[in-house]
């Protein structure tokens, strides 16, 4: 099961990502709520997946994907993003995240992207 980095600027989502995917043996070994502390937290923490959001202050999922990127090539990132922001999804498609996902979501979808970019 994977180590995994859960980063959205609303607390709530959050909590509500961690009750999805550790009942399916996963286990969130870090949080942030903006990307500034995820590419801090992602070079402490080492995840082996990344669910990142798009909007959020400081710096935005997409500047936070690239830099994760540049730590660790191989990162397996997951974009959480809300209708409507089709553009910038494919904006980090360009750069490297391994999957996406649209807000709100359903548990099976989240589990599957997890389990899809980890058979990877």
């Amino acid at each position: 099961m994977a180590n995994i980095m859960v980063v959205d600027d609303a607390a709530f989502m959050r909590m509500t990502i961690k009750k999805m995917i550790e009942p399916h043996g996963h286990t969130v070994v870090a949080e942030a709520e903006n990307g500034v502390e995820a590419v801090k937290r992602f070079s402490e923490f080492k995840p082996d997946v990344v669910l990142l959001d798009i909007t959020m202050p400081e710096m935005n999922g997409v500047e936070a994907l690239k830099r994760i990127k540049e730590i660790q090539p191989t990162a397996k990132v997951i974009i959480c993003s809300a209708m409507g922001q089709q553009a910038m999804v494919a904006q980090t498609i360009q750069y490297g995240a391994k999957d996406f996902i649209v807000k709100p979501f359903v548990e099976d979808r989240l589990i599957a992207a997890i389990d899809k970019v980890m058979s990877r």
